[in-house]
């Protein structure tokens, strides 16, 4: 089988290579672990501080920062509707809703202009950062006619939808929120806060996004958490805890926050202005203008700060699918890819601190990197194996390094969200959520891992991006 090849030499490299890997596995699952325990001391300062956190002050000063919620849609019949209505009975003293459709081919616009009596306005939209598609029209609604603002514009994506919301906002914040999401009622006055707190020095704020599928909602609001039915979504559930949640926690604790979220971000306008507005040219748009934000405040010399709150809940739809799952994933990693790309003049830089010598190193190291790792270990640990290169008792070592220590990280982070916020109060949903912990590990990494490759080989090959299109099921759940 091995005729022409120096046997003892394969095997060499083999068995170097598996220590390799099982020792990256360690280091990967040590890390998110650090940032779990990071989280945790930043989730009981939160809790301590609860009683007296202030958002209802917030919520009734007269100067509280104003925000524009900017919604970009395509194609999103489904769920426009009570999503709009549940950013609109946001608990916010001053805000506007700006829904941007971006050249949707469905019943996106008829739905809006049906539910909220929309009438066309004669409006110029400002320039203030660029945008390819043209702006074709904007409207206000009857019904809501100081907060809802609708403009339908030639399909560009979604970078460009959420540049022409910038240009079109009013207010001192924008918040970027997907319109397949759903905010929790204090979501707004939670996320907002640190601006209020600290105003000369927060340029951005994320917030927790959780998984709504099969949760009721009603009227455009979760009012009963629940885990979904389906196990590959369950699956996601404990991976957006350990990512949005316990990972972006700790990050944000030693100010190296280098992503927020698209699906609920909150910056000041006036800065992103200055950046120049949303990247057209990625597909990762929501963390290029993170990593742009501590570029453009580093070289500048300004005391900033960005920060993750993990109070405030935006709820959005998951895949349910396979299918979709993996473009959804092949679309964020080759997002990730172009990202790492465009500022890898920070990756290992002083000059810019903890991001440039700690954040963007990690993920190139543990994000970008990992599913070509996992992709060698289900390769060369066989290999291995077959050759002699290693043994029974590394295989063993092996699948604890790789698998079951990343089963107890995901579990620890899943035990955390529910010590800390107790958003499933069923035991029944703690007990399939740990079991999902455990699958996640069992053939689910693996098949991310093929799809991550495709999404860096798309951005290494410069493939042209479009909108990812998921099969809305819609929020409300109906009444019985």
């Amino acid at each position: 089988m091995w005729a022409g090849v120096d046997s003892e030499w394969l095997r060499s490299v083999v068995a170097v290579f598996d220590h390799l890997i099982f020792t990256y596995f360690v280091l990967i699952n040590s890390s998110y672990l650090a940032l779990i325990a990071l989280a945790a001391l930043d989730f009981g300062k939160s809790l301590r501080r609860a009683p007296v956190a202030g958002t209802d002050d917030l919520f009734r000063n007269p100067l509280s920062p104003s925000v524009s919620l900017l919604v970009p849609a395509h194609n999103e019949g489904p769920v426009i509707v009570p999503a709009i209505q549940a950013l609109l009975a946001l608990r916010y003293p001053r805000f506007e809703v700006v829904v941007i459709d971006d050249g949707s081919t469905d019943d996106t616009f008829e739905r809006l202009r049906e539910q909220f009596d929309l009438v066309e306005l004669p409006y110029v939209v400002a320039g203030d950062v660029p945008h390819r598609g043209a702006v074709r029209s904007v409207y206000v609604s009857r019904t809501e006619p100081d907060t809802l603002v609708v403009a339908r514009k030639d399909n560009g994506g979604k970078a460009d939808s959420l540049n022409v919301g910038i240009n079109l906002a009013r207010n001192d914040l924008v918040c970027m929120v997907d319109a397949d999401s759903v905010l929790d009622h204090d979501a707004l006055l939670a996320a907002v806060k640190p601006f209020a707190d600290d105003p000369l020095r927060v340029a951005g704020a994320g917030g927790v996004v959780r998984i709504a599928n099969d949760c009721k909602v009603v009227g455009g609001r979760v009012v009963e958490v629940r885990m979904p039915r389906r196990w590959l979504v369950r699956i996601q559930v404990v991976e957006y805890l350990r990512a949005f949640l316990t990972g972006r926690t700790g990050w944000s604790r030693i100010g190296g926050l280098v992503v927020i979220s698209g699906a609920f971000g909150v910056f000041r306008r006036d800065l992103v202005v200055r950046a120049g507005g949303m990247s057209l040219d990625t597909v990762g748009e929501d963390a290029e203008v993170v990593v742009r934000m501590h570029r453009m405040q580093r070289t500048a010399g300004a005391d900033y700060r960005l920060v993750f709150v993990p109070e405030p809940v935006c709820w959005s739809e998951a895949p349910s699918t396979l299918r979709v799952l993996g473009r959804q994933r092949r679309r964020w990693h080759r997002g990730l890819a172009e990202v790492l790309r465009d500022h890898r003049a920070m990756i290992g830089n002083p000059r810019y601190g903890r991001v440039g010598l700690v954040a963007l190193p990690y993920y190139v190291f543990f994000e970008l990197l990992a599913p070509f790792v996992e992709a060698l270990a289900l390769v060369l640990v066989p290999l291995g194996l077959l050759l002699g290169a290693v043994d029974l008792d590394f295989a063993w070592r092996f699948a604890l390094a790789a698998y079951g220590y990343g089963i107890l990280v995901s579990m620890a982070a899943l035990l955390l969200e529910e010590v800390s916020f107790h958003r499933y109060p069923r035991w029944a949903d703690i007990t399939r959520g740990l079991a999902a912990a455990f699958l996640e590990s069992l053939g689910y990494r693996q098949a991310m891992a093929f799809f991550q490759i495709r999404g860096a080989w798309q951005a290494w090959r410069g493939k042209e991006a479009s909108w990812g299109r998921m099969t809305r099921s819609g929020f409300d759940t109906p009444t019985p």
